[in-house]
């Protein structure tokens, strides 16, 4: 049995209770509005739901956002699908998600954390986030499909 762990800050929370989250609204956005997770099939994102770790922010009990690790909560985590729905930007409710993510008590010492992105260094940087040196990416490898959710 998962424990869940919740925040609130006035008409604002985030939990990581699954149960919560509107997973149509989080594949409309991975699949319409994402530039990462394009045309991605609804059953690719429930599978990936049920095996990470999520967050979910709410604004009265609305979801307006998403997050989730793929970890072992030992070792690693890989942050993944990061959004914040347009209209509710500009609160600082990014950097309060990065913050409630780092501060989750079963993810204590984990030794290595990445995570991908196109535009939002400057976030991740003001929690200590580093991008790789050039030493650094010639030890990463990758195997990608890119096209892979395309029709």
């Amino acid at each position: 049995m998962n424990k869940h762990y919740e925040i609130v800050n006035g008409a604002y929370s985030i939990s990581t209770d699954k149960a919560k989250l509107n997973i149509p609204l989080v594949h409309r956005y991975l699949s319409i509005d994402s530039y990462w997770a394009k045309n991605i099939p609804f059953s690719v994102v429930e599978q990936s739901i049920a095996n990470s770790l999520c967050f979910g922010v709410y604004h009265t009990n609305e979801q307006i956002g998403f997050a989730r690790l793929i970890t072992d909560k030992a070792t690693f985590a890989y942050l993944a699908d990061v959004f914040i729905l347009p209209e509710h930007r500009g609160k600082g409710l990014s950097k309060w998600l990065v913050q409630f993510i780092h501060a989750h008590p079963e993810l204590q010492g984990l030794r290595r954390w990445l995570l991908g992105t196109k535009d939002a260094h400057g976030l991740y940087e003001q929690f200590g986030w580093q991008r790789f040196t050039e030493e650094q990416t010639q030890r990463f490898m990758q195997r990608h499909n890119p096209d892979v959710y395309k029709q």
